[in-house]
């Protein structure tokens, strides 16, 4: 046990009551290894308004270990507020309870003791540990500062499991940290001759790179997995659908065999959870240990796959995988090894941990896992949660101010309205622009001080005159508000995390400060006001719409605008050089005018900073379907860097989007780039075209699209994934296998001339002229008809010969 301060990173947090008062549990990764501390005797706190003393008093006559206290705070209607003080934090609740019946609103009482004490502290993730006293293995009752900047090494181990089809069983993997191996239900082959010789045991059997451990039950190999874990002791448990899926099985299988299921430090077990909001969705939290879904990782870092299948990811990340057929192929082949070749199976499984444990190091996942807890202040395996990373920085900067915050529900209405788009103009044009307004919320939140407590302040305010004047009404003040400065510091840390190169940082800082706008306009938010998140989205729009003005007094013309980046014509060719030097004076002129308006207008300083994005050499705006209309949030460019490197840009078209066959996707591709390039293009559609009707591109007509409810919630509208999957599943109930679609889910099919029909089944032959009328053609005339030419006059000659 230390006996001086040292850090340590935050890995669980956990409280309980217990008879000596609430007590808090934090699990920390130090240089030293694994340590809990123990904070006994907690306090736990809430407010209730003053006017309501009498009301809460003759609650608390029934409730011990509960007392009012007088403190120096207001809520945001001004009204003084007294703290009420309770032992046992569930005592709390059951006080919110008694006082909702009598429309008394107890304020703060969700705030959970584990969690109050770290953001009372400023502490997110890192921790300088002072004192305490060593308790059967325990630090106890030591004190916790902030350490932002401690990172230690991680122990990780990445698990995998394989099962039969019904989920039984098979083979448990580990790799990581510690001894790689996997623990396979079966029997051990005979010793041969030589590993006799090397006193080989008989429940192993050596491999290349790992060690194969037979179990004669279930039961043996849950035991052996808690002994592994008891160990090895990682501190991170990494996988893929680890929770959903690879401990479920693994807590079911233990249920079953009556053995507990002990992952967590100190034997303890998982303490399953199911999400309020999500049918089926657990969380698995356990002592001591994160469980970090690789899944959802990449999802929280932003990136961005067609599939998030392993094999596509390891396909799309490391130029490798480890596929063996389609889901049905495979599980026949996982049964066969199985079966027939146990450790074939033993090397498949522990390639899927090998699989992740890369994934996890090229895409630096555990890396931004952790520099998000230390930007959030939320545990390392939480990926959701930005309202909770919004209060845990914001809370306690609001009570220094003498404030506490409102409940949830508390102010209704609707939200403000989104991004300000421009009305496109659609075509084809030579040297489009793009300006990008550097962080648009968070610098709106800088510059117009943009706060709750400041909206508190100013409504209430008698000096009008020394507010700041925002959209509907609204009026802030200058010198009492919190949210600027954590937005200050978070931009601050972002620059630097950029100068220094770290990524991770640098991602999760922005991800946490561009969440804080949609967070105020989230009605499960606890300071959700309609005013409030108009004054920065409304301030977007005058944003918008003032520098598409100063561009347009400069002689050049905005075709698109969105949110925060405005698109603009230079009005002919301009080489690379050109464009970039009409960029650079459009920013230096704009960013000169709101500093100096800003000050003009209401005596504030500028963070407001346009920045230079693109340039498009050539650009192409659609138009609706079917109209004249301009489309949005839909285009495509050929961009140059500032090198002159050239590359194809597309968003929100078919290319871009999952949804559309890749017949679609590559056939657009390859149209655009012949036009942008200046290429001949007619021969390309008829070739295509050709090509598709001979049966030739066969294997790009599969559909992939998803079903996001139970497959029996659709009842009056049956799109075509939909009937592929019913057809599919009575397909599989005729063959006695697992269902793959009830409860939604990924479908992929082709459409035949009886319909859709899944890869599973098929049964009709491939209706080409769908293809052909339904892919090919809308992307072909969205790109021709500009260019006064169409897909029917180019193809149905060669329709008719063919």
């Amino acid at each position: 046990m230390p006996t001086t301060p040292q850090q340590g990173f935050i890995l669980t947090r956990h409280w309980r009551d217990t008879a000596a008062g609430t007590e808090i549990e934090y699990w920390l990764a130090t240089e030293a290894g694994p340590l809990k501390v123990l904070l006994t005797r907690q306090m736990s706190v809430a407010f209730v308004e003053a006017r309501h003393r009498v009301v809460v008093q003759t609650q608390l006559l029934a409730m011990p270990d509960m007392d009012l206290r007088e403190l120096a705070l207001k809520s945001f209607q001004q009204e003084p507020v007294l703290g009420v003080y309770a032992k046992h934090y569930r005592q709390l609740g059951k006080l919110t309870r008694g006082l909702k019946q009598l429309d008394v609103p107890l304020l703060e009482a969700d705030v959970r003791p584990h969690e109050r004490y770290l953001m009372e502290r400023f502490i997110t993730a890192g921790v300088q540990i002072e004192g305490g006293q060593a308790v059967d293995g325990a630090l106890v009752d030591c004190r916790l500062l902030p350490a932002p900047a401690y990172r230690p090494a991680l122990k990780v181990v990445s698990l995998d499991i394989e099962t039969s089809q019904h989920q039984d069983l098979y083979s448990i993997a580990l790799d990581g940290v510690g001894e790689r191996v996997v623990f396979m239900l079966g029997d051990a082959p005979a010793p041969t001759a030589q590993a006799k010789q090397t006193e080989q045991t008989e429940d192993s059997e050596p491999t290349s790179d790992f060690r194969l451990i037979y179990c004669a039950s279930r039961k043996a190999m849950i035991e052996q997995l808690n002994a592994w874990f008891a160990r090895h002791d990682p501190d991170v448990i990494v996988g893929w659908n680890v929770i959903q899926f690879d401990l479920r099985v693994l807590q079911k299988t233990a249920d079953d065999c009556a053995t507990p299921l002990l992952l967590g430090r100190e034997g303890r077990p998982i303490a399953w959870r199911a999400h309020p909001g999500k049918q089926d969705y657990w969380f698995a939290p356990m002592p001591g240990r994160a469980v970090i879904d690789g899944i959802e990782a990449l999802r929280a870092a932003v990136w961005s796959f067609p599939s998030f299948s392993l094999e596509n990811v390891a396909q799309a990340l490391l130029g490798e995988g480890k596929d063996i057929g389609d889901e049905y192929d495979k599980m026949a082949e996982i049964e066969r090894r199985y079966q027939e070749d146990k450790p074939a199976l033993a090397t498949y499984n522990i390639r899927d941990c090998e699989l992740v444990l890369r994934i996890f190091d090229k895409a630096q996942l555990l890396q931004f896992a952790m520099e998000r807890a230390h930007a959030t202040g939320l545990q390392l395996d939480q990926f959701g949660g930005s309202i909770a990373a919004f209060s845990h920085h914001y809370l306690p900067r609001m009570h220094r101010q003498g404030y506490v915050a409102p409940n949830v529900g508390d102010v209704r209405g609707k939200s403000s309205p989104g991004g300000y788009v421009l009305d496109s103009r659609p075509g084809f044009y030579d040297s489009v622009v793009v300006l990008d307004y550097k962080s648009l919320y968070p610098s709106i939140i800088r510059t117009y001080l943009v706060d709750p407590v400041g909206l508190a302040e100013g409504l209430h305010g008698s000096d009008t005159a020394s507010l700041i004047r925002g959209p509907m009404d609204t009026r802030f003040s200058r010198d009492k508000h919190c949210l600027p400065e954590i937005v200050t510091t978070l931009w601050r840390a972002r620059d630097e995390a950029k100068r220094s190169k770290n990524e991770p940082l640098s991602q999760a800082l922005k991800l946490v400060m561009n969440s804080f706008a949609g967070v105020l306009g989230a009605t499960e938010c606890r300071f959700f006001n309609p005013a409030l998140i108009s004054s920065i989205t409304l301030r977007g729009h005058e944003m918008v719409k003032r520098t598409k003005a100063l561009v347009q007094q400069r002689g050049y013309e905005v075709i698109y605008g969105d949110t925060d980046s405005i698109f603009i014509w230079l009005g002919r060719a301009h080489s690379n050089q050109e464009a970039h030097a009409v960029a650079t004076s459009l920013v230096k002129d704009i960013n000169a005018w709101w500093t100096q308006g800003l000050r003009q207008e209401q005596n504030l300083e500028s963070f407001l900073e346009i920045e230079f994005d693109t340039h498009y050499k050539k650009f192409f705006m659609p138009t609706i379907r079917g109209s004249d209309v301009g489309s949005k949030k839909r285009y495509a460019g050929l961009s140059v860097d500032a090198d002159g490197q050239e590359a194809m840009v597309y968003r929100g078209l078919e290319m871009a989007r999952s949804d559309w066959t890749p017949l679609a996707r590559q056939f657009q591709e390859g149209l655009l780039s012949r036009v942008f390039q200046g290429e001949p293009y007619r021969d390309f559609v008829i070739d295509y075209a050709q090509a598709t009707l001979a049966g030739k591109k066969d294997d790009q007509l599969i559909y992939r699209k998803r079903l996001r409810h139970r497959l029996d919630a659709y009842v009056a509208n049956l799109p075509p994934q939909v009937r592929a999957a019913r057809m599919a599943d009575d397909y599989n109930a005729r063959l006695g296998r697992p269902l793959q679609y009830q409860r939604g889910g990924w479908i992929r099919y082709v459409m035949g001339k009886n319909g859709p029909e899944p890869l599973e089944v098929r049964q009709s032959p491939i209706d080409y002229e769908h293809y052909l009328s339904k892919q090919l053609q809308p992307i072909a005339d969205a790109i021709l008809q500009p260019l006064g030419e169409d897909f029917n006059s180019l193809t149905s000659m060669q329709q008719e010969l063919f």
